[in-house]
């Protein structure tokens, strides 16, 4: 389906074989391809539709509080590269790949939301535009889980493999990077950028799949 992806200029819309998508409801909708529509990839005609007007469902990005440099390097990107595609980043709001993931998401003209476990907002890291503190502690993975279209697991332990399988269990794509757990159904990425064109090719996928 994303390998016949059409962008048009003529009316700034991304066309497929099921017609046009719809980036507010997410759908695809009948719709004839005009002339002028040129190939693109899911990631580059994503990027094109999310700048209009847009339902940005977000997508999570979780790992551990205690991460490594390169942990910490690939969340900042991957924060970066769903704000850079008009994704919204939905994340657990602390430490570790999840700030590094804010930072990235911030800097680059996102609005970051944490998802806290606190009772009171000011624990979320300084890159959360938008902290929202639950106080229901770890439950709020599952709640995570469920809010997000997508989940990337960089790294992590339990409490990356609890939300990980919160995930699945809600039949959410799982996505993982540099030694997250391995669990049957969640897919390993390569980079970064593999990540990102996962999540496009999801989100543009088929639509009998589609939101409504």
């Amino acid at each position: 389906m994303t390998e016949s992806l059409r962008w048009s200029v003529a009316d700034r819309a991304l066309h497929g074989p099921a017609g046009r998508f719809d980036a507010w409801r997410l759908a695809w909708v009948p719709a004839a391809v005009p002339d002028d529509a040129v190939p693109v990839r899911a990631l580059t005609g994503l990027r094109y539709v999310m700048r209009g007007r847009a339902r940005r469902v977000p997508v999570g990005i979780i790992g551990p509080r205690e991460a490594t440099p390169e942990q910490l390097d690939l969340a900042e990107r991957l924060g970066a590269g769903l704000a850079e595609a008009g994704l919204q980043l939905l994340c657990g709001g602390r430490g570790g790949v999840m700030e590094a993931a804010c930072k990235g998401s911030l800097e680059a003209g996102g609005s970051p939301i944490g998802l806290l476990p606190d009772t009171e907002w000011d624990a979320a890291n300084p890159y959360v535009a938008i902290p929202i503190a639950t106080g229901i502690g770890q439950a709020r993975n599952a709640l995570i889980a469920r809010a997000c279209l997508a989940l990337v697991a960089v790294g992590g332990g339990y409490g990356t493999l609890s939300e990980m399988a919160f995930g699945l269990h809600f039949d959410r794509l799982v996505l993982t990077l540099d030694r997250a757990p391995a669990v049957d159904g969640a897919v390993a990425c390569a980079s970064v950028e593999d990540a990102l064109e996962r999540i496009a090719a999801h989100l543009l996928r088929e639509p009998s799949a589609s939101m409504s």
